[in-house]
C-alpha cells in the first residue's frame, strides 16, 4: 500500500510535465490536441451495451489486438468493445482498423480518481492489457470492483524486468492483483514470474494470427508494377538513426536499378526522411506523390500508415527496423507472412524468440551493422533462388505458430462465466 501512495504522488507530480509533453508533441502531430478530457476521466455518453475492454496503446498493439476483438465480436455480438490507447497513432489505427465497429478512447493518467472515473463510465465485464502496460492504480482499481483484468501477449524484456526490479512491492503487488497473464514466450513468462506474477502461461504471439488483408496484397502487388521489376530493398519501421547509416551504406553497394525503400516507424519522421536522403544525393520518391516512379528516383519514402503488408509484398528483402541501432526490433512477424525474405540486426530484446526462432528456420540473417545489412541485402537481390527459400521457410514458420488467439479467447470466456 505504500510503494502505490508513494507511485500516485509521483503521477501527480509528474501531470504538469506530461501535459507539456503532449503540447511537444502536437508541433508535429495535432492529433495529440484531441480528447484532453479523457485522459483525465472524463468522456461522452455512457455505453448502453455490457462492455469488454482491450487496452492498445499504440499501433503495435493495436494491430496485435486485431483478431482477438474479430473473435470477442462474434462470441458476444451483445456487448460492445471499448479499445483505450495513449497515442493518435494508436488511436488512428484503431479507425483504421475497426471503424464505427468499436468505440475507443484515451486511457486516463494512473490517478485513482481519473480511473475510478473511467471504469464508473463503462463498466467493463472484463479488461485485456495487451503486451506490457502495467499501471498500478489501474490494476488496483480493477481487483477492487471485481472487475476480471488480464494481461495478454505479454513481453517482458531484460531491459524491462530490470526497470521494474527497481520497485518490487509495487511490481509483485500489481502483478499478482491481474487475474491472468499469457506471455509470448517462455523467457518473458520467466521473466514475469520472477517478477512476482502468478500462473503465467505462455500463449504465443497473437501477431501470428493475422491473415494479410486482401486489399493490402493487392496494393503491394500495385506497387511491384509502379516500381517496373526493379529490384526492391525495403527498410521498414526505421528509428531514427538507422536511415543515415543506412543511406550512406547503400550507396556503394547497391546493385544497378535497384530501388532503396525506406518506411519510418513514426509519421513526423515522414518528411525528415525524404529530406535526409536527398541531402545525402538520393533522387527521393513518395508513396504519397501517386505518381508514375521516375527512372532515376532510387530511394521511396513510405509515407502511409496501415499499409506494412502492402510494401513487404512490393519487396524483394526487408529489413526489419529498430534492430540496427539500440530500439530492440520491431514486428517481424508480417514479412514472414508474405514471405519476403528477412534481415534482421543485433537488436531484438523486443521479439528475442521470435527473432531467434525465424534465424533458426532459414526465414532470415542476422548482420551486425549497416556495412553487413547493405552487402546482405545486395546479394540477395542478385540471388532469386536464395530469396526463394528463404521465403518459403518464412510462410512455413508464420503458419506454424498460429493459435494464440482462440487460446486467448478461451481464457477470456473462463473469467467472463466465473464473474
Amino acid at each position: 500500500m505504500m510503494a502505490r501512495l508513494l507511485y500516485t504522488l509521483a503521477v501527480f507530480a509528474l501531470l504538469p510535465w506530461a501535459m507539456l509533453h503532449l503540447l511537444w508533441r502536437a508541433r508535429r502531430q495535432a492529433r495529440y490536441l484531441q480528447h484532453w478530457n479523457e485522459r483525465f476521466g472524463f468522456f461522452g455518453a455512457a455505453p448502453t451495451q455490457p462492455v469488454i475492454w482491450i487496452h492498445a496503446v499504440s499501433v503495435g498493439e493495436t494491430r496485435a489486438a486485431q483478431t482477438l476483438v474479430v473473435a470477442l465480436r462474434e462470441r458476444y455480438p451483445d456487448h460492445r468493445i471499448l479499445i483505450s490507447h495513449m497515442t493518435p497513432t494508436g488511436r488512428h489505427t484503431s479507425e483504421q482498423l475497426f471503424g464505427d465497429t468499436v468505440d475507443r478512447c484515451y486511457l486516463p493518467y494512473d490517478t485513482p480518481w481519473a480511473v475510478a472515473r473511467f471504469l464508473r463510465h463503462y463498466r467493463p465485464r472484463v479488461g485485456v492489457i495487451m503486451e506490457t502496460e502495467i499501471w498500478p492504480n489501474l490494476v488496483a482499481a480493477c481487483h477492487a470492483r471485481s472487475i476480471p483484468l488480464l494481461l495478454v501477449n505479454a513481453r517482458m524484456s531484460a531491459r524491462s524486468a530490470r526497470r521494474y526490479r527497481r520497485f518490487p512491492q509495487l511490481t509483485r503487488g500489481t502483478l499478482r492483483a491481474l487475474a491472468a497473464i499469457s506471455a509470448i514466450g517462455a523467457d518473458d513468462a520467466r521473466r514475469l514470474s520472477e517478477l512476482g506474477a502468478n500462473d503465467v502461461r505462455v500463449f504465443g504471439n497473437l501477431k501470428f494470427d493475422i491473415d494479410p488483408p486482401a486489399a493490402l496484397l493487392q496494393l503491394g502487388a500495385a506497387f511491384r508494377a509502379r516500381f517496373g521489376g526493379r529490384p526492391v530493398f525495403l527498410c521498414a519501421s526505421t528509428r531514427d538513426g538507422e536511415e543515415a547509416v543506412i543511406l550512406d551504406a547503400w550507396r556503394s553497394v547497391a546493385p544497378k536499378n535497384s530501388l532503396l525503400v525506406l518506411v519510418p516507424r513514426h509519421p513526423q519522421r515522414f518528411a525528415a526522411v525524404a529530406a535526409l536522403a536527398a541531402a545525402a544525393g538520393y533522387t527521393v520518391g513518395r508513396r504519397s506523390d501517386d505518381a508514375a516512379l521516375a527512372a532515376n528516383v532510387n530511394v521511396w519514402i513510405g509515407d502511409s500508415m496501415g499499409e506494412m503488408y502492402a510494401y513487404y509484398v512490393a519487396a524483394d528483402v526487408a529489413f526489419i527496423g529498430g534492430s540496427l541501432l539500440d530500439y530492440g526490433s520491431q514486428n517481424l512477424i508480417e514479412p514472414c507472412a508474405v514471405g519476403t525474405p528477412l534481415l534482421i540486426g543485433p537488436s531484438t530484446y523486443n521479439f528475442p524468440d521470435t527473432a531467434r526462432a525465424a534465424l533458426a528456420c532459414g526465414a532470415a540473417l542476422a548482420v551486425g551493422d549497416a556495412s553487413e545489412l547493405a552487402s546482405a541485402a545486395a546479394a540477395l537481390l542478385e540471388n532469386i533462388a536464395r530469396r526463394r527459400a528463404m521465403g518459403v521457410a518464412g510462410t512455413a514458420f508464420a503458419a506454424c505458430h498460429r493459435g494464440a488467439t482462440g487460446k486467448t479467447l478461451a481464457l477470456i470466456e473462463g473469467l467472463m462465466r466465473a464473474g
